[in-house]
């Protein structure tokens, strides 16, 4: 399975599948995802791509491209690496003039949030196959938001699914995904 094949699989089975993103579900299925694998092998080329799509999705009319998935297979492999270079996103986001228009959520196939322990299983809810950067437009999250009268709660309820699925049913999950 290639990046993409492998990203939308896990997508699939385990962002709508879990319903860890209730927003997730509907841009799937109006194929509004732009789906970007990245050739980048280091943070420098990686970095320019961000800026180019960010500024690609900001252009782009919502009904066609809502949202950008740029995978990065060969780069940021570390965590910690991947980590610092998110400093580096939003610096660039603000530097093609976007910041609050557009925002950067991110995943890796070694998330793991500040002060969780070692293979958390609710660090999953950010483990995508490959490092991966979602652009999202600020204005879709600010409905999706409105619409989602519970949509602070939905960080514990992905914990809550997460810590009832646990590691073997993750495994089994995510099966022939990457």
């Amino acid at each position: 399975m290639n990046p993409i094949e492998a990203t939308q699989a896990w997508l699939e089975r385990a962002v709508i599948g879990l319903n860890l993103c209730p927003f997730a579900k509907a841009v799937h299925l109006k194929r509004q995802i732009r789906w970007v694998e990245s050739p980048a092998r280091d943070a420098a080329t990686l970095l320019d791509e961000l800026a180019a799509e960010l500024q690609l999705l900001a252009a782009a009319d919502p009904e066609a491209i809502e949202t950008t998935l740029l995978i990065a297979p060969h780069a940021l492999g570390d965590f910690l690496d991947y980590n610092d270079f998110l400093d580096l996103a939003d610096a660039a986001l603000e530097e093609v003039g976007l910041d609050g228009t557009l925002q950067i959520a991110s995943f890796h196939p070694q998330y793991r949030f500040e002060g969780s322990a070692e293979d958390d299983i609710a660090d999953y809810s950010n483990r995508a196959p490959y490092p991966t950067l979602h652009l999202l437009r600020e204005a879709s999250i600010e409905r999706a938001v409105a619409a989602f009268p519970d949509a602070a709660e939905i960080y514990e309820r992905n914990i809550e699914t997460l810590r009832r699925l646990g590691h073997e049913g993750w495994r089994r999950l995510m099966a022939d995904a990457g």
